[in-house]
């Protein structure tokens, strides 16, 4: 595997992975990551109907060249669709599908048929047989990559965020949560990172999702922790578990998915706010923090 030493080598690495590009003006993004090295990857697009996908250190490497492996032994719906890719010289290249985030329209789309496209995703994606065929594709499968914080960093480190009366609360969920996950749920191939910015929708038809650097074996639930946090009220979270079920005929547990959406939520509004970093709706912990209660009330769950 060799990746690239900076996003200046992005037309030359091209002109070896998918020559017919090699003219196409080349418009790079702004890099992420910074100086850590996990992280160290960005996009370009090319002739504006391509993006190209690279690393430019070994541990954002084997990211990319994981999630090559794994698209190139998927055959389910939604897939983007990939046009090249090389790990000599490490690239992955898509074609671009014009449409928007899940977040610009999660507002204004029916969420019935919207869950019913993701329960389609994710049923098949999460089918045993889908494991199956990655697995005979790219060997054992570690467990998925992206993990939200622990309950005890929320109970360390949380309260400095939260009002004095929404602490009890907090510690309350956190225990509630450590008992809804302490017996391991079924082994499943997971996206790990579907939250609606990893969505591209076409009005209220799903087109395709992305970024698949992190997949790996999980628990099914864990593919709806973003789920509850995404449009108004938990609409979204129980139509597609829903159709899910009617889809697979295997039932999602509402009280896992908000337990790993606990972990999720609270651990990314604390590194946010302990980075001097804007939450993603520009609002504050603690009204993050009344959002989850209101969606346990909503839910039914009694904590």
């Amino acid at each position: 595997m060799r990746w690239l030493d900076s996003p200046a080598e992005v037309s030359a690495a091209l002109k070896v992975v998918a020559p017919d590009l090699a003219d196409a003006p080349v418009v790079v993004r702004e890099p992420v990551g910074g100086d850590d090295p996990l992280w160290r990857s960005a996009s370009a697009v090319v002739g504006g109907r391509f993006v190209v996908k690279f690393a430019w250190s070994e541990p954002a490497a084997l990211r990319l060249a994981h999630e090559i492996a794994v698209l190139r032994a998927l055959a389910i719906p939604y897939l983007p669709e990939v046009v090249a890719s090389s790990t000599d010289p490490l690239l992955l290249v898509t074609r671009i599908v014009p449409g928007t985030a899940l977040f610009e329209v999660v507002d204004s789309i029916d969420r019935d048929h919207a869950g019913r496209q993701l329960a389609r995703f994710l049923g098949e994606l999460h089918d045993p047989a889908t494991r199956k065929r990655v697995e005979a594709a790219v060997g054992e499968l570690a467990p998925a990559a992206l993990q939200p914080a622990t309950t005890d960093l929320l109970r360390d480190r949380f309260d400095r965020w939260a009002r004095a009366d929404q602490r009890p609360a907090i510690r309350r969920w956190c225990d509630w949560a450590d008992d809804v996950l302490a017996s391991p749920g079924p082994s499943v191939l997971v996206h790990a990172d579907l939250h609606g910015g990893n969505q591209v929708w076409d009005g209220e038809n799903l087109r395709v999702v992305v970024d698949f650097e992190t997949a790996g074996l999980a628990e099914p639930e864990y593919d709806l922790r973003c789920f509850p946090g995404t449009g108004p009220g938990v609409e979204l979270l129980t139509a597609t578990m829903r159709h899910y079920q009617d889809i697979t005929g295997r039932a999602l547990a509402t009280d896992r998915v908000m337990a790993w959406h606990l972990r999720t939520a609270l651990g990314d509004a604390l590194w946010r706010s302990e980075a001097g970093v804007h939450l993603p709706d520009h609002r504050t912990p603690t009204e993050w923090v009344d959002d989850l209660a209101a969606r346990f009330s909503a839910l039914g769950i009694d904590i």
